[in-house]
């Protein structure tokens, strides 16, 4: 600390911190598509932070504790209080715990994160990592009022699938992350059209390709640890018999 700090890429993560402190704000008062969409954009600062500390080889443990705070604010107490005054809070005791159980998975895999930082988690994630849950959790909003356009009454799917997120994030299962793309090297051209393509489809109408494709981020995910899980029962049968 008395060396100094570096200013850019901890001002971005700030400025994460600061969106998830507005979309609380918004969510309290009732303008939940705005505490969706801010939601969104902390995770455009989140990134953009993480990749220009590493850009200029500025990370720091300071620059790295303030990043989980802001994690912590932005994609765990700002979706669970949208979550709860969106639609968990007719739930009554049973909704509050739910949204404080995102909150709460949401710390321990952090906390998780920030230990096996380096070693096991070099690549992917153990866990679906917190932004991945923040942003299934506001596409969905934004997704639910474009199509209904009005606020759920009782909505046990939302209850049950924010449980369901909130175990995946402290679950031992493997996601990916966009940590994972090494900007710095060639790829092929393919990926630049792909990128195109994306972006061409969340511009014709965002609301619903943000949700698709936030959907086919937690599907994927499944269905790519149900094929991990099948192998591995594959492999050890033939251990077994080999022995």
């Amino acid at each position: 600390m008395k060396k100094g700090i570096y200013i850019l890429p901890n001002t971005l993560t700030l400025c994460g911190l600061f969106c998830g402190f507005y979309s609380i704000l918004a969510a309290l008062k009732g303008d939940y598509l705005y505490a969706a969409w801010a939601i969104l954009a902390a995770n455009v600062f989140d990134g953009l932070d993480g990749w220009v500390a590493r850009l200029t080889s500025s990370t720091t443990r300071f620059g790295i504790e303030l990043d989980s705070l802001s994690d912590l604010v932005a994609f765990g107490v700002a979706p669970a209080v949208m979550l709860y005054k969106w639609a968990l809070e007719p739930f009554g005791r049973v909704g509050w715990a739910a949204a404080f159980l995102f909150v709460a998975c949401g710390a321990l895999r952090l906390a998780r994160y920030n230990i096996q930082m380096g070693t096991s988690e070099s690549k992917s994630f153990t866990g679906m990592p917190i932004p991945g849950a923040a942003i299934i959790v506001a596409t969905l909003l934004i997704f639910y009022f474009e199509k209904w356009g009005t606020l759920p009454d009782k909505n046990y799917f939302i209850l049950i699938f924010t449980i369901f997120l909130s175990v995946l994030m402290v679950s031992t299962l493997r996601f990916h992350g966009l940590k994972e793309l090494d900007l710095s090297k060639r790829k092929p051209f393919w990926i630049l059209v792909a990128i195109v393509m994306v972006l061409v489809v969340i511009i014709i109408h965002p609301q619903v390709a943000l949700f698709l494709f936030a959907m086919i981020y937690l599907v994927g995910g499944l269905i790519e640890n149900i094929f991990l899980y099948y192998r591995k029962r594959k492999q050890m049968s033939k251990t077994g018999v080999t022995k």
